[in-house]
């Protein structure tokens, strides 16, 4: 299997945002396993993390953005494009302002810098790549774009720009399959680009007020004003530029087939969060069919029955270190009665149960706590963060810090897909269940 990759050391890059003018500066830092693109917000008090996933995604107009209570990140795309071709997993990305650095409107120097430090595998931790299985579309007015299974690995995509009515621009259409040496050699400088008619538009707005059209593609009916294209088609280049940033959004390397037709970040999103809806979805199935203890087995290790056994299956047991179980939440739950009628939540203190539970299944995998229980003494950095309603799956993960003698001590943290719902840190004693 293919391994997740990070890069092999920090790295730092400044620059002008590309709307706003303010100067920013960015620092790309290696990242664990799992921990995906994230964006770090340096300029507040205490530092804001801003994840590279759908749910974060926000709607501005001409650009990709994201934002996570206050902080908002925007224009992450020619970034996340780089990073996207490069196969790069997870990194951390810090910022200090709202905007990343515009340069010259294309992706190189985002490609460049992450290049010189390169690129390293974390072999104990497979990539999470999702293959496209069935065709996914977005079609809104005439834009359209549609994800459809390949027969060959990776991701191909072709795009069809439509400026039938633009003369400078007129009807330009490319395909690629993307790889690091395509992406350098022929994308990666393809710059963004604008009508005459909206460059005056928006200066006149107040945006991109630094810039003149020596420093980006601004097109009138004879082409470029005061500059030249690097390519004949280098509109639609940039395009798949921007789409490959997109993509980022889905939160996994995807492999498959992208066909788009004049589409932008608003529809490019779109799918990006029905493909990453589907990826979690088929991440679950595939959990369901290796269950490591089913119901059956749980029963027989912990003591609680309906209506409080809140632990379903375990998914994933590294040793007697770490745990992943899954609790289905369904209107059936009988708590949904009184918790609340017509609004139906269910309570953090049961969320908080099913992580003790959790880890309870845990500390048994010690044969010497075989025929113990763990019962719960304290629970410290408790936070909920987010609503657990029917219809979504808990994810379960617990991770012993501390195994002595008669006690014990859990990190806990509870997910629905990829968001963090819940956080503990529970501390258990270990008794024979015959005192009980």
């Amino acid at each position: 299997m293919k391994a997740q990759k990070t890069i092999k050391s920090e790295i730092k890059l400044s620059g002008k945002g590309l709307f706003s003018g303010k100067d920013v500066k960015l620092v790309f830092k290696p990242a664990e396993p799992d921990t995906g693109i994230v964006f770090v917000r340096t300029d507040f008090e205490q530092p804001i993390k801003v994840p590279v996933a759908a749910a974060n995604i926000t709607e501005v107009q001409r650009r990709s953005a994201l934002k996570k209570g206050p902080a908002t990140i925007e224009t992450p795309e020619h970034c996340l494009a780089a990073i996207n071709a490069m196969g790069i997993d997870n990194i951390t990305i810090e910022i200090d302002s709202v905007e990343l650095p515009g340069f010259d409107g294309s992706s190189d120097e985002f490609y460049k810098t992450l290049r010189k430090v390169g690129v390293e595998d974390q072999p104990e931790a497979p990539s999470r790549e999702f293959v496209i299985k069935e065709p996914v579309s977005v079609i809104d007015g005439d834009t359209s774009i549609h994800a459809v299974p390949s027969e060959e690995p990776g991701l191909s995509i072709t795009y069809d720009l439509d400026y039938t009515q633009h003369t400078g621009i007129g009807r330009q259409l490319y395909s690629c399959n993307l790889n690091t040496d395509h992406f350098e050699r022929e994308l990666a400088n393809a710059r963004t680009f604008c009508l005459e008619a909206e460059a005056r538009q928006m200066q006149a707005h107040g945006i991109g007020t630094h810039l003149t059209p020596k420093d980006i593609l601004v097109i009138n009916s004879d082409g470029p004003i005061k500059n030249n294209y690097r390519y004949p088609n280098e509109c639609v280049r940039h395009k798949i530029v921007d789409l490959i940033g997109d993509l980022a959004f889905v939160g996994r390397p995807v492999s498959g087939r992208i066909v788009a037709y004049k589409s932008g970040h608003a529809v490019n999103q779109k799918l990006a969060k029905k493909l990453a809806k589907l990826a979690r979805e088929t991440e679950k199935a595939a959990a369901s069919e290796r269950a490591v203890l089913n119901i059956r087995k749980i029963q027989r290790i912990l003591p609680h029955r309906y209506p409080f056994l809140l632990v379903d299956k375990v998914i994933d047991i590294e040793g007697d270190s770490k745990i992943t179980g899954i609790k289905n939440v369904t209107i059936n739950e009988q708590f949904f009665q009184g918790h609340f009628p017509g609004t139906p939540v269910m309570p953090g203190v049961l969320i908080v149960e099913a992580l003790a539970q959790v880890s309870g299944l845990l500390f048994a995998q010690k044969l010497e706590h075989t025929g113990k229980l763990a019962v719960l003494l304290t629970m410290d950095a408790v936070k909920i963060r987010k609503s657990v309603v029917p219809g979504d799956q808990l994810i379960l993960c617990a991770q012993a810090n501390r195994v002595r003698g008669r006690s014990a001590k859990c990190d806990c943290v509870a997910k629905v897909g990829d968001e963090v719902v819940a956080e503990a840190v529970l501390k258990f004693m270990l008794v024979d269940e015959d005192i009980m």
